[in-house]
């Protein structure tokens, strides 16, 4: 199938294939602080991401491009990284890599948004050419290189070969003009990957749990047979920040995206370790079916609640989170267990 028309077919999925169910960040509980002494007024949302300063630890994570008809998305959702001060990733660029008639729906990101932090985008199969050409295309000012083993098995027109990819990380890392984040895509990632990752001296690490828009539903409603059992697989953004937290390097920082509806999971992952929160199904739908005053007023109220748990806990600064104790139960507590993750630290931090 011609990338444009699966580009198209992804979007119109993905929708209807967020996870309708309790989320796992539901699991994850703050310890209550009746004394804070703060002050709302004091807190501040600065962040930093490796070496990006950010004025929001909220990004706006990759979704699409590769379609004419995507560049209006792409545009919306520029145009609210300009007003709110967001960083901003692009779907996929190997599609304008192939054909450079739809450059301009990618293009289009930096043309609304000039001076604001850009994420490039390519798959792990990218050669170094192709990384730096997707970051020439967007002037980027970092790239992601995705992860999805998953969602290309079930892709009826999907890879099947996935030697070689840490080789080709590390040459990007060690090759192209900006810094390299590497995205795993729906489905979380374990601390044997992520320690991998560091070993090649990847220091930025985008977990992209289970949890949010369900990449093997989305194929498997493009599919003939659907191999509905497949919709299961990977761990969720909690899953992985734990695992995270048993296998990280001193200098690597991480991005949790999957399954973040609002400003209070946001804080909940920076409590997790995370540096910042990635949202894109979140975003996606208000793109598709609002306004983008109603978009940035829901960018304003994520900002708010992430303000609000940092005041009620008497934090000033977004990385003041982590160091906050968290109650962690239900099936979260479980699988941690199982993998050997002691909860009892989260317990007892200050």
């Amino acid at each position: 199938m011609d990338r444009s028309l699966r580009k198209l077919e992804h979007i119109r999925h993905a929708l209807s294939a967020q996870e309708m169910e309790g989320s796992v960040f539901d699991d994850v509980r703050f310890v209550p602080n009746s004394l804070p002494d703060s002050r709302y007024a004091d807190t501040s949302l600065i962040c930093d991401l490796g070496p990006f300063r950010l004025s929001s630890p909220i990004l706006i994570n990759a979704m699409t491009g590769g379609a004419e008809q995507t560049t209006q998305i792409n545009r919306k959702l520029a145009i609210i990284a300009r007003e709110r001060g967001l960083a901003m990733a692009v779907g996929s660029q190997m599609a304008a890599l192939r054909d450079p008639t739809v450059r301009h729906s990618y293009q289009v990101v930096r043309e609304e948004h000039p001076h604001g932090i850009i994420f490039a985008n390519v798959g792990a199969e990218a050669t170094v050419e192709e990384a730096q050409a997707a970051v020439d295309m967007i002037e980027a000012d970092g790239l992601q290189i995705h992860l999805n083993v998953m969602q290309e098995l079930l892709m009826p027109e999907g890879d099947r070969e996935f030697r070689g990819y840490l080789e080709r990380i590390s040459s990007i890392r060690e090759s192209v003009n900006v810094p390299v984040i590497v995205k795993e895509v729906g489905f979380g990632m374990a601390r044997s990957s992520i320690q991998e990752l560091v070993g090649i001296g990847v220091d930025l690490i985008d977990v992209g749990g289970k949890g949010g828009t369900n990449f093997a539903r989305v194929e498997n409603m493009r599919r003939t047979e659907p191999l509905v059992m497949f919709e299961e697989w990977g761990l969720s953004t909690v899953e992985s920040l734990l695992e995270a937290s048993c296998a990280t390097g001193l200098t690597t920082q991480f991005i949790a995206t999957g399954g973040i509806r609002n400003g209070y999971d946001a804080a909940k992952a920076l409590a997790l370790g995370a540096s910042a929160s990635g949202i894109a199904g979140a975003m996606l739908k208000c793109v598709q079916t609002m306004s983008l005053e109603e978009c940035m007023e829901a960018v304003d109220m994520w900002h708010h609640q992430i303000r609000i748990v940092m005041t009620a806990l008497g934090v000033k600064r977004v990385s003041g989170l982590s160091e906050q104790p968290l109650l962690i139960t239900g099936k979260t507590a479980e699988l941690a267990r199982l993998r050997g993750i002691s909860l009892e630290r989260w317990a007892q931090k200050k």
